[in-house]
C-alpha cells in the first residue's frame, strides 16, 4: 500500500499531471476517484485543516453548482461550505494529494513535488 493518496479527476488535465509525476518519482498512490467517492464530513475537514487553507479556497467556482448554489455569497458559514461540497463533490478543486510530507491542492501541478518524499 502506498504512503501517498491523490484524490483524483481523470477528467481533469492538472489531477492527469500530478498523477504522473507522483507515478515518475517511482510511486504508485492510492487514487480515489473523489466524484464516485468523496470523502467523509471528517476526511475533508481534515485534508483542509492538513492544507492550511480555507474552505473557500478548495471550492471551484467555474461549476454549475457554484453559481446555482449562490456559493460567492461571504454569508456562507464554513459548515455550509463543507455540506455543499459533501453534496456536490464536483465543487471541490483537485488534485489534493497527501503524503508523509504534507497534504496540499496541487494547483498547478507542479505543486506537488514539493511534498513528494525523494523529489
Amino acid at each position: 500500500m502506498s504512503n501517498i493518496t491523490i484524490y483524483h479527476n481523470p477528467e481533469c488535465g492538472t489531477s492527469r499531471n500530478a498523477l504522473e509525476l507522483i507515478r515518475n518519482s517511482g510511486s504508485e498512490p492510492n487514487v480515489i476517484l473523489y466524484l464516485e467517492t468523496p470523502p467523509s464530513r471528517e476526511e475533508l475537514v481534515k485534508l483542509i485543516a492538513d492544507m492550511g487553507i480555507t474552505v473557500r479556497e478548495l471550492l471551484r467556482k467555474n461549476v454549475e453548482p457554484y453559481e446555482q448554489l449562490g456559493l460567492d455569497n461571504a454569508a456562507f458559514t464554513d459548515n455550509e461550505l463543507i455540506d455543499a461540497i459533501l453534496a456536490h463533490p464536483i465543487l471541490m478543486n483537485r488534485p489534493v494529494v497527501v503524503t508523509p510530507l504534507g497534504t496540499k491542492l496541487c494547483r498547478p501541478s507542479e505543486t506537488v513535488l514539493t511534498i513528494l518524499p525523494g523529489a
